[in-house]
């Protein structure tokens, strides 16, 4: 063998025609694409949350649509409805009293409550359709004057007072009966 054979024979690629390049080429593109789909994919697939968040979970996503008020439509001439103390506690002053919260004296805490309850019930009465501090004023809002006193009674009766139910205005007093 000449040194001219053995050295074209030493430069042959596996490439030998004009087809096997252009197919050689294309899949140089074409197989690193797919493979990058496919990964993307594995990726991808499946719902992810971040870690520790169950914010995709079916319970985290009803708490998020839930609704967050309702609107009633009340009859002014209707016959009106005198809510307990304990039930006004229960929906309006029960948030901050129950917990302490915003520096108010909690419900049974006979200290916290006691130089309170000697300024007497006008002016805890004042205080609750007033406001005082961070407690915003009652008077006027959804509760009757009357309703607020009655709060306010309940509450100083399970903080170690003794004070007596205030007496019903008139017009509540004749829708009673």
């Amino acid at each position: 063998m000449s040194d001219a054979q053995t050295h074209e024979e030493n430069h042959e690629g596996p490439i030998k025609t004009p087809k096997q390049l252009v197919w050689t080429v294309v899949a140089s593109f074409v197989v690193p694409i797919v493979i990058i789909i496919l990964m993307a994919n594995f990726v991808a697939f499946g719902t992810k949350t971040g870690a520790g968040s169950d914010g995709m979970s079916e319970e985290a996503i009803a708490r998020r649509l839930q609704r967050v008020g309702v609107v009633q439509i009340k009859d002014p001439s209707g016959p009106a409805v005198v809510r307990t103390g304990e039930q006004v506690v229960a929906a309006a002053c029960g948030a901050c009293h129950n917990t302490g919260a915003a520096g108010a004296p909690k419900v049974g805490d006979s200290a916290a409550w006691a130089p309170r309850i000697k300024t007497g019930y006008e002016a805890l009465l004042t205080s609750a359709l007033k406001g005082k501090n961070a407690m915003p004023a009652q008077g006027g809002g959804e509760y009757s004057d009357y309703e607020i006193g009655r709060a306010v009674v309940h509450l100083v009766n399970q903080s170690g007072g003794k004070f007596d139910e205030p007496k019903a205005p008139a017009a509540a007093a004749s829708a009673a009966n």
